[in-house]
């Protein structure tokens, strides 16, 4: 769902189709880019002329999809699904000349009565709001922290295999640049420093214009992270969970295209960099019924966190290991998710400790904080599909409110700085150290999800994770050669 700002009030727009019909007139717009996502994060798109769109396809869907070509979707002899445009996700495309807007679409399985397809993302995020609903629950709120580099080059060699592969990193504040000026970030060096060492402020203030004033996404703040090479966030409101995720894919989209529009790539890898802190995607949660949040207690001294919040982490908490399947779902996530990179490796929650999974924001205090109080999953990254990830967040949260799974006691201390055997003792155990135990874990425990996924979705996942931990692992490591070369 759209926003506007108006004298610094945010104030939402909900096209309906009969309203999306006049502004694609009134607006000039000539082409309809019709986007979608693929169960594993993808964006798609089909563009046709606006001219062509008819009222009744915003109730009917377009059949514009070969699911079988879609990886996760279907076989080739059950390959035909609709398209079915939100007109709520009604938005201009400014980088393309031609006047276009966008709408994003949900998918749906062909036949006398279409129904949304069973693996639509948007159509399982749509699925866990349901669920929450039922539960008593009649409002989430979402607020995802994304985080992505900025390169002015990225080379990548991987055409012969079997010959080598390599890859070759270009950024301008980069320690081992020659461009730098002077004004190199070191390594671990670059959360928000000024300009000229942070060459990419014009380019966030771009992406914010984009953001706000063509797609409705409000953003609070913009600024360099920890990483050098271009490391970026930029702070979107949060929202509902159907339109956080939207807009959590609607951004990747779009700073992406900023990027080209520069010259650069923007890229959503957890961890590009070696020896340098990755990208995450942590994701801030509330519950809320009748307009109050209910994950708010003042009477909890330590973090004015009420039971039903305790609980909803405690169901995060106790599912992780399989949650990181679909909440850090490449292989590169896992070099990520490595201590001392201030990722969270371990399956524990405090106040403000950033060591941990589960991290309760501490800002502020007292009943007038109450809609701020939330909590901070910091295991997710930016590869991840958000409409599944929220998804199974949910899932996992309810689960643990449904079960009364407690989250135990709080850890205050570095956990990173911890022994094992003083974390053994405090039972902290950590995150799968590979997409493939991560994989190995979602098939044992999954029965939480089954209210929001069909099986047949966490088979695809779990098969689909498998297949990429396979690719990585059968081809030699360009740093392999240089400590056993010579062996």
């Amino acid at each position: 769902m759209p926003y506007k700002i108006t004298n610094g009030k945010i104030e939402s727009l909900t096209y309906t189709a009969d309203e999306v019909m006049k502004k694609i007139k009134d607006d000039g717009i000539k082409f309809i880019d019709l986007q979608f996502t693929g169960l594993f994060g993808r964006f798609h798109h089909t563009t046709m002329d606006s001219k062509m769109l008819k009222i009744d396809d915003f109730t009917d869907g377009l059949p514009k999809v070969d699911g079988s070509s879609i990886r996760g979707f279907t076989e080739i002899y059950e390959s035909d699904l609709l398209i079915r445009p939100d007109p709520s996700t009604y938005a201009t495309i400014p980088w393309i000349t031609t006047p276009t807007a966008r709408l994003i679409c949900d998918i749906l399985a062909g036949g006398s009565k279409p129904e949304v397809f069973p693996r639509d993302p948007r159509g399982i995020a749509r699925r866990a709001d349901d669920y929450a609903k039922a539960q008593g629950y009649d409002t989430s709120y979402w607020g995802p922290e994304v985080e992505f580099f900025v390169f002015n080059k990225l080379e990548v060699d991987t055409l012969t295999p079997s010959r080598g592969q390599s890859y070759k990193i270009t950024s301008q504040e980069a320690p081992w640049s020659t461009d730098s000026v002077g004004y190199a970030l070191p390594l671990k060096g670059g959360y928000l420093p000024s300009a000229p060492s942070d060459t990419l402020m014009e380019y966030r203030n771009d992406c914010v214009e984009v953001l706000t004033n063509n797609f409705g996404i409000v953003c609070d703040a913009h600024h360099h992270e920890v990483a050098t090479a271009g490391q970026c966030e930029i702070d979107i409101r949060f929202d509902t969970l159907v339109n956080a995720a939207d807009s959590a894919q609607s951004y990747k989209h779009i700073v992406k295209n900023i990027a080209k529009k520069h010259g650069m790539v923007a890229t959503m890898m957890p961890k590009p960099i070696a020896m340098d802190n990755g990208s995450g995607m942590h994701v801030n949660v509330s519950l809320w019924n009748k307009g109050e949040n209910l994950f708010y207690d003042e009477s909890d001294d330590y973090a004015e966190m009420s039971q039903t919040a305790r609980y909803f982490g405690g169901g995060i908490m106790a599912h992780a290991h399989a949650l990181a399947a679909i909440v850090a779902p490449t292989t590169n996530s896992y070099r990520r998710l490595v201590p001392g990179y201030e990722a969270p490796v371990y399956v524990a929650w405090s106040n403000g400790n950033r060591s941990a999974i589960i991290r309760i924001p501490a800002h502020y205090r007292g009943s007038k904080f109450a809609k701020m109080k939330r909590i901070e999953f910091r295991a997710p990254d930016p590869s991840c599909n958000p409409y599944v990830a929220f998804a199974a967040i949910m899932a996992a949260g309810l689960d643990g409110i449904k079960n009364k799974k407690e989250i135990g006691d709080p850890v205050n201390e570095n956990i990173f700085r911890m022994t094992p055997q003083a974390r053994r003792e405090r039972g902290i155990t950590e995150l799968p150290a590979s997409l493939k135990e991560a994989c190995e874990e979602l098939e044992n425990d999954n029965e939480f999800l089954k209210p929001v996924f069909d099986s047949e979705t966490v088979e695809k996942i779990v098969e689909q994770g498998r297949k990429e931990h396979n690719e990585v692992t059968l081809r030699p490591h360009p740093h392999e050669f240089s400590i056993y070369a010579d062996v």
